[in-house]
């Protein structure tokens, strides 16, 4: 506590932060560890593995394609109504390989023929008008419907072709992506599990986090300068065929990334990711104080991170935080981190625009992110899985590695079966108020994969 008050005191006489952002000893080239140059003077390290293929398996032919089709119309009073017509509403497309079908009409779900559906469902409905109860005389005619005007429609008609993503597919890439405060070694556990299966995995470190650089000027940690480092390490690295797996603030770079190149992105997986809100700085926050009180402030930020990223704050945890390199930025980088995180464009109709099959796993014991956030995306969102992991927190892929790893195994290798197509109503309307089912799952090492991805059925 001396050393970071005397670091503090330097600080304010200097008027510079203390850059704690420094190279690793592991970071060699041959560890996997490359170092690019995003922009001049801008070098971000990035882990790239890529595993010996003796024999590589190519994709065969173009997958199971599924027709996207959907309606978002948003109107002025903030409502938002979704109308799914494509065939995401099939079950049998949610079926998980080697799975038993799982019924579409989990609970309480009104289905209607679109046809027999008003073009916007009105908050106050009219009651319909009362018979007469004798006589010649003929009904009153029902009152006319004000028709309100949508603010904005989106249209989307597309077809996506999803099929099974193994590590001996040699066009097949995994992009990791940390949240403020995390570095690529946060990922250990999963850079590892599935460069062992043969995927080609790629992690960067985020301007100012792990060892990439970090400038000493605000504008280069907004929302935006980041998504453009993003952009230009995806770019270089991507494949036919890419997985996007954010953590975070690094969900809604990936959410950027798929919105930008959806003929590349194959699957999303966000991890904590909270709900599909525009992002905005908080103006009342603690991370708004001048850096060198932020400095002092930083072993019990440390700790606060700890007690509320983890479920438990042991030893283990103590460990792992320190082996994944996390909360270890300077207390300019996370106060210009905090403060840059806008982005009005990433609203609700953003999200809903993606068409790309997304998993979201949930820590329960999440003190960041509630659950209700993230049954919000699913909600929103068009082609959904919804995880919940008991046992984890914000942190879970570090506090139950073996389950994450499962899960996204699993979801990598699912792919939709076209061959059943019951009669199914070919539209859902939603509204922004509903909510919908998960799945929890207990964090067992012994747990396998051998489950059914279940849709998220959302109430109208």
């Amino acid at each position: 506590m001396l050393t970071s008050l005397a670091e503090s005191i330097f600080c304010c006489l200097t008027g510079k932060a203390a850059n704690l952002v420094l190279p690793l000893e592991s970071s060699e080239p041959s560890d996997g560890y490359e170092f690019v140059e995003v922009k001049p003077g801008r070098v971000l390290r990035v882990r790239h593995i890529v595993p010996e293929r003796h024999s590589p398996e190519d994709l065969d032919s173009t997958g199971n394609s599924v027709h996207c089709k959907r309606k978002i119309t948003v109107y002025r009073n903030g409502q938002l109504v979704i109308e799914n017509l494509g065939d995401v509403l099939h079950s049998e497309i949610l079926q998980c390989q080697d799975g038993d079908l799982e019924p579409c009409s989990t609970v309480e779900v009104e289905l209607a023929d679109y046809k027999e559906m008003p073009s916007s469902p009105d908050p106050n409905p009219v009651p319909p008008p009362v018979p007469p109860p004798s006589g010649d005389q003929k009904p009153a005619p029902p009152p006319r419907r004000r028709r309100r005007k949508p603010k904005r429609t989106v249209l989307i008609n597309s077809k996506r072709s999803i099929s099974s993503c193994k590590g001996t597919h040699s066009d097949v890439a995994l992009f990791f992506v940390h949240g403020v405060g995390g570095s690529l070694d946060i990922w250990g556990s999963q850079l590892d599990f599935f460069s062992r299966l043969g995927y080609e995995v790629i992690a960067p470190d985020l301007a100012g986090h792990g060892a990439s650089t970090a400038p000493q000027i605000a504008a280069a940690y907004t929302f935006y300068a980041l998504a453009e480092d993003l952009r230009a390490i995806f770019k270089r690295y991507a494949r036919k065929r890419n997985i996007l797996i954010g953590h975070s603030y690094g969900v809604s770079f990936c959410t950027f990334l798929a919105h930008e190149y959806p003929d590349l992105v194959h699957k999303v997986v966000m991890i904590n990711g909270g709900g599909p809100t525009a992002l905005e700085p908080s103006l009342c926050s603690i991370f708004q104080l001048p850096s060198c009180v932020l400095h002092c402030l930083s072993p019990c930020l440390a700790w606060s991170f700890l007690k509320a990223g983890f479920a438990r704050q042991g030893a283990k945890e103590k460990q792992l935080l320190k082996q994944g390199n996390a909360f270890n930025v300077s207390p300019f980088v996370l106060r210009a981190m905090m403060s840059g995180q806008y982005w009005p464009e990433g609203d609700e109709v953003y999200h809903a625009e993606l068409t790309v099959p997304i998993l979201l796993i949930h820590g329960m014991c999440d003190k960041f992110v509630p659950v209700d956030e993230d049954q919000r995306m699913a909600e929103i969102l068009l082609f959904a899985f919804l995880k919940v992991i008991e046992e984890g927190s914000h942190m879970v892929m570090m506090e139950c590695p073996d389950t994450v790893n499962t899960l996204l195994h699993e979801f990598f290798l699912w792919e939709p079966d076209m061959s059943r197509k019951d009669t199914l109503p070919n539209v859902v309307i939603v509204t922004a108020f509903s909510r919908c089912v998960s799945t929890t799952i207990h964090a067992n090492p012994d747990y396998r994969c051998s489950f059914i991805f279940s849709r998220s059925i959302l109430f109208i």
